[in-house]
């Protein structure tokens, strides 16, 4: 008996030192842990703050995600808005753009004033694509990219989470197995020591017998001892890896996922800051597209166009005077009575009264129109003498351009082709032979026109002149009645002159040498080109081009900077550092012409590129 509660002593000493153990490694781990933490910055951390709230953390950052992609579809939708409004306002100015048929209402201010708007309605427009460009590339890519990385980022954070809490649990499991054994181990070690107290003190029992539950009972309390040790053990990994779990592992996946919410919140912050700064940066554009709205509005000039319009519209005719009487007492009998009443001229058009039918208004219209807008003869005798002289006015200078065009084409070529016979080396001068005779043919041919318009306007001028004088006025109220007029502003058919008389033939186009060409005459005439004009007929003379062979003074010396190879007529190859003689600067088509010496003790000249060399010219 005696040995019995020895040994069951003996027991319960040994839990309770290997309690005391196990509490005192808590202790010893607790500082550990602690070390081991995570460093808040006194930052309040997820991991410290909501260790016990995973499900919660997993909808908030699914939630916060949700919300970055709903902002990037908010995105989307006002791209595709400033794409549309870009597009129509661009349509806009397209479809209000001046036609053709309006160009000449484009002098008005206010005509102006509206194309210019139409400029700046265009440049909005282009803003408008440069924000919804700059949106689709900096900003819905940004956003798009980052909701792609925090779900990547989220997900992994979750599993990490989710293997934790199956470790967590598996070793909860263990304990509690653990704990049931142990439960019924000393359940039974009990129970054996009972049985053997009985047996002890039953004397009806053999020695055997009592023997026989001894050796269950130290059976029993062995076991009792192993699943104790067993649960201890297990308790005490249980313990460890929870501490891990709540303090060091569990806090981590927290605070990546607070990491990451933070990143996300951060991102909507800057994207939409970002947004706001796309706005901001064409606004000083827009800002001036405004100024020059403003601008075209107040370049609208009332007067200006008022004066236009009398410029444009006015005819130059004369106010009717008064309507005589005509005392038909005083009248011969036999003479048959004129209506003048009809002649009055009304805005360039006689209409006669009556009711107009609308195919007459139509065609009284387009009489209108044609009188103002267009001409049908050569000398414009059919429009207004205002509009008549503004017309010539305006052909003239077109054909004083056409002439200086031309003449500049002449001398050029003309300027070829004596450098041509100067040194045959550099081209054959009949290459130019017939381009010349075409440019003198068509330039007889602008002059002969030019001094037909110039005849047409002196005779409107001196019409003009002689309508507005006071006799003229007088001889439209001869013999009690004004003198009909036509609408050309002649006097009368017996005084109209026929508008195809050709002015005097022009005379003969001759032309030196140019002086930048440096030649003098060559003695070389040139058959049929413009002598055979009209002034060569009248007078029976050839004109002829008379140059004398001159060497040019040098305007400088270049030097090569790379090798040429002469591939077109005219020009002539050079090696690289070669030193040569500028004797004519570049005109602009970016070849200069130069000179070098020979072997033949004489020069050869030709063009070179400019870019080629390096000029240094004499001061």
């Amino acid at each position: 008996m005696s040995f019995v509660l020895v040994a069951i002593e003996s027991a319960k000493v040994k839990w309770q030192t290997d309690q005391a153990k196990a509490a005192q490694q808590q202790k010893l781990a607790e500082p550990e842990n602690a070390a081991a933490a995570p460093s808040s910055n006194n930052k309040m951390s997820w991991g410290t703050e909501l260790w016990d709230q995973y499900d919660n953390l997993s909808i908030h950052t699914n939630k916060g995600i949700e919300v970055l992609d709903k902002y990037a579809n908010f995105l989307r939708d006002r791209v595709a808005i400033e794409t549309e409004y870009a597009g129509k306002l661009r349509r806009l100015v397209k479809n209000y753009q001046p036609k053709k048929k309006e160009e000449e209402d484009n002098e008005f201010t206010s005509r102006q004033a509206f194309r210019n708007l139409l400029k700046e309605v265009g440049d909005l427009a282009g803003q408008r694509e440069v924000v919804s460009e700059t949106l689709q590339l900096q900003i819905i890519q940004g956003v798009t990219l980052l909701s792609k990385t925090l779900r990547e980022d989220r997900k992994k954070c979750l599993n990490d989470g989710t293997m934790l809490q199956q470790t967590l649990s598996a070793q909860l499991s263990s304990l509690e197995r653990a704990k049931r054994n142990y439960d019924k181990a000393y359940r039974d070690s009990e129970k054996a020591v009972e049985n053997y107290k009985k047996a002890d003190m039953d004397f009806n029992l053999s020695r055997a017998e009592v023997e026989r539950y001894k050796n269950i009972m130290t059976s029993k309390i062995q076991q009792s001892d192993d699943a104790k040790n067993e649960y201890a053990n297990q308790l005490q990994k249980t313990n460890n890896l929870q501490q891990q779990h709540y303090g060091i592992l569990l806090p981590a996946v927290f605070n990546r996922l607070q990491e990451l919410d933070e990143k996300r919140t951060r991102g909507i912050r800057e994207f939409i800051i970002g947004a706001a700064d796309v706005e901001s940066s064409v606004a000083p554009i827009i800002a001036r597209c405004m100024e020059g709205i403003v601008k075209a509005g107040e370049s609208i000039n009332e007067t200006e166009d008022s004066l236009k319009v009398i410029e444009r519209y006015q005819s130059g005719f004369t106010p009717p005077t008064d309507i005589p009487f005509e005392d038909l007492s005083k009248m011969d009998p036999s003479a048959v009575p004129q209506s003048n009443y009809s002649s009055v001229p009304y805005n360039h058009l006689t209409i006669k009264s009556g009711t107009l039918t609308a195919a007459k208004l139509k065609k009284a219209r387009g009489g209108i129109l044609n009188s103002i807008f267009g001409s049908n003869k050569e000398d414009f005798s059919d429009l207004p003498p205002n509009q008549q002289r503004k017309k010539l006015q305006a052909k003239i200078a077109e054909l004083q351009h056409k002439v200086d065009q031309e003449t500049n084409t002449r001398d050029g070529l003309m300027k070829m082709k004596i450098v041509y016979e100067a040194n045959s080396s550099l081209g054959n001068p009949m290459t130019v032979e017939g381009q010349l005779n075409e440019s003198e043919h068509e330039l007889e041919k602008l002059k002969v026109n030019l001094k037909k318009y110039q005849g047409f306007l002196d005779k409107a001028n001196q019409l003009q002149v002689a309508n507005n004088s006071p006799q003229s006025n007088r001889n439209q109220l001869q013999n009690g009645h004004r003198t009909s007029r036509h609408s050309n502003g002649s006097a009368s058919a017996d005084d109209h002159h026929d508008g195809d008389d050709q002015p005097d033939d022009a005379g003969s186009l001759s032309s030196s040498a140019s002086p930048e060409s440096g030649l003098g005459t060559s003695h070389t005439s040139l058959p049929g080109s413009g002598q055979g004009s009209a002034n060569e007929n009248a007078t029976g003379e050839e004109t002829s081009y008379e140059t004398e062979v001159e060497l040019l003074q040098p305007l400088g010396t270049c030097r090569a900077l790379y090798p040429f190879e002469a591939t077109s007529e005219g020009s002539i190859p050079m090696n690289e550092g070669e030193e040569l003689q500028v004797i004519e600067n570049d005109q602009g088509d970016g070849w200069t012409r130069v000179r070098r010496a020979n072997n033949s003790n004489g020069w050869d000249e030709g063009f070179v590129p400019t870019s080629y060399i390096e000029c240094t010219l004499f001061a």
